[in-house]
């Protein structure tokens, strides 16, 4: 038999979130976000790896942007180069993990821009893409965090704030 007492207390007390991530990986993630937003002076971003399971993703890992294309920060927001996705899918296979989201950080709000609704960064049916706004300095509460679900042919579902701490789990 195979089980993780972790993920047993984390279904007990997150049994509806449909994307979680670990207190420890999301600490390491915003601290990531913000040493590569240069100060709070640019975007920047990371895709977000991990598992899908009946209908939940479980967010394991990260890679930023920029350790995949070194210049999509250059000119203060985030411009990625294709070229760079067989990077993200070796790195993909080599973990056994897939892309189960993706997360920038905005000057702003939360919302997403004319250019993020138009150019998803992964555009598949299902794929959740996260905005913390103020270049994710604190305080920064779930109710903050934007997060859009892609339906295809460039139709987005928001998640309301009221919804988001339901939706997004960060703990075990």
């Amino acid at each position: 038999m195979n089980f993780s007492i972790a993920e047993t207390i984390r279904r007990l007390l997150a049994p509806r979130h449909e994307l979680s991530c670990s207190w420890l990986l999301w600490r390491r993630l915003i601290a990531a976000l913000r040493e590569r937003g240069r100060g709070c002076r640019q975007e920047s971003g990371a895709f977000l790896l991990g598992y899908r399971s009946a209908g939940r993703a479980r967010i394991v890992d990260f890679v930023l942007y920029d350790d995949l294309d070194p210049h999509c920060l250059d000119t203060g927001i985030v411009r990625f180069d294709g070229r760079h996705f067989g990077d993200l899918w070796a790195i993909c296979k080599a973990r056994g993990l897939s892309v189960v989201a993706d997360i920038h950080v905005h000057p702003g709000g939360e919302a997403q821009s004319h250019s993020d609704r138009a150019h998803p960064m992964i555009s598949r049916a299902g794929h959740f893409a996260l905005i913390l706004p103020r270049f994710a300095t604190e305080p920064l509460s779930r109710r903050d965090i934007g997060i859009y679900r892609y339906q295809g042919s460039k139709d987005w579902v928001t998640i309301p704030p009221y919804e988001r701490r339901l939706f997004l789990h960060i703990g075990f």
